[in-house]
């Protein structure tokens, strides 16, 4: 094999470099073209559109916000940001009830309360037990009393331990918080949802 000179080991190296360049930006540009509006809603029949990374959450935002709906967001966000996607707080709107900052799970539902006589929230659709199901990731501690076997500790201790995660994929990772047992934990799949 021929030897190179200095001058052709100089070129075929800046070539190299010029492909990393190249293909390390084609690389984030088709990570950055996959994302694509994906809202759901079920009057206008838009449906979901897939992500190619596979690392989207799907919420339902409901309650006191300017659009109601399923949204399609980045893994990672957090209740504001699908507050945001569901085009903001409503008129009424209680923020202060729920925790803006808490990271959205897949499948989750937030519910933005509106606010009542007092200042106090109502209960938004779905958030009281005749209606059926609340969502863990926005149960207020007065919601949370209302399920059997849990008093005001225990609620307390269920919202500081959804904080700390960053919020709850499953009704099932309650397990973990003390003071909840194996009959606490059948009334709490019976009233929660993710």
């Amino acid at each position: 094999m021929p030897e190179l000179s200095r001058s052709q080991i100089a070129v075929y190296g800046a070539v190299a470099i010029a492909l990393l360049l190249v293909g390390t930006r084609a690389i984030r540009a088709e990570g950055t073209s996959a994302q694509v509006d994906s809202s759901f809603s079920p009057a206008g029949g838009k449906g979901f559109s897939v992500d190619s990374t596979g690392s989207d959450v799907v919420v339902h935002v409901t309650g006191a916000v300017d659009q109601p709906g399923v949204y399609r967001l980045p893994a990672g966000s957090r209740v504001t940001d699908a507050v945001q996607r569901a085009g903001g707080a409503g008129a009424g709107a209680m923020l202060e009830a729920i925790n803006l900052a808490a990271r959205l799970a897949d499948g989750q539902q937030v519910v933005v309360p509106k606010k009542g006589p007092g200042g106090v929230p109502l209960a938004a659709a779905g958030a009281t037990s005749e209606d059926g199901p609340i969502s863990v990731g926005t149960a207020t501690v007065e919601q949370l009393e209302e399920i059997d076997g849990i008093g005001p500790v225990t609620a307390q201790k269920i919202i500081e331990y959804r904080d700390q995660q960053g919020g709850l994929a499953s009704v099932d990772q309650l397990d973990q918080v003390s003071g909840i047992g194996p009959a606490t934990m059948e009334s709490l799949r019976a009233r929660l949802q993710p």
